[in-house]
C-alpha cells in the first residue's frame, strides 16, 4: 500500500502537532502549518517538488514572522516567583558563608536559605547583614550591604 501525497502530509501534520502538544515548546508548530500549505499544494494537484518547496518555504515563513510574536505574547503571563521577590532585600547571615567549604545559611522574610557569597574569595562572618543580589538554583546569591552612605560616596 502506497502513501499518496495528500495522505503523507496529513500524517505528517498530525505527527508534528502531536509533538508539539506533548513538549509545548513552540517548536513544531511552524512545521505543522509549512506542511498544511504544502498539503493544500497537494489537494490542488501541485508536483511534488513544489509540495516540498512550499512545505520549507512556508515553514521558515512563519517561524521567522509569527515565533517571535508568540514568545512575546507567552512571556507576558509570566509571573515572578516570590524567591524573585527576595532579591535587592536584606538578610542576615545564620551560618558563616565560605564559598570553598560550600557553607553558608542567611534569613529573610522569616525564612532560612543556603547562601553564598557573590565574591568567591569573600568569607561573610555570621551576625553580618548582607544583600540579596541574585538566586541561583535553590541558592541565594549574596554580598555586602551597599549603605545610602556608601552609594553616595560611590
Amino acid at each position: 500500500m502506497s502513501l499518496s501525497m495528500t495522505q503523507f502530509w496529513l500524517i505528517a501534520i498530525a505527527l508534528l502537532l502531536l509533538v508539539e502538544f506533548a513538549t509545548s515548546a513552540l517548536t513544531t508548530i511552524w512545521f505543522a502549518g509549512g506542511a498544511l500549505i504544502a498539503l493544500l499544494c497537494a489537494v490542488a494537484g501541485g508536483p511534488v517538488w513544489l509540495q516540498v518547496v512550499l512545505f520549507i518555504a512556508g515553514s521558515a515563513v512563519l517561524l521567522l514572522l509569527t515565533r517571535p510574536m508568540a514568545v512575546k505574547m507567552l512571556r507576558k503571563g509570566t509571573v515572578a516567583t516570590n524567591a524573585d521577590s527576595l532579591i535587592g532585600r536584606e538578610a542576615v547571615v545564620t551560618e558563616k558563608i565560605d564559598n570553598l567549604r560550600s557553607t553558608g545559611t542567611v534569613q529573610v522574610n522569616g525564612q532560612e536559605w543556603t547562601a553564598r557569597s557573590v565574591n568567591p574569595e569573600h568569607v561573610i562572618e555570621k551576625d553580618e547583614i548582607v544583600m540579596v543580589r541574585s538566586i541561583e538554583g535553590v541558592k541565594l546569591i549574596v554580598g555586602k550591604r551597599i549603605d545610602s552612605a556608601d552609594a553616595a560616596k560611590a
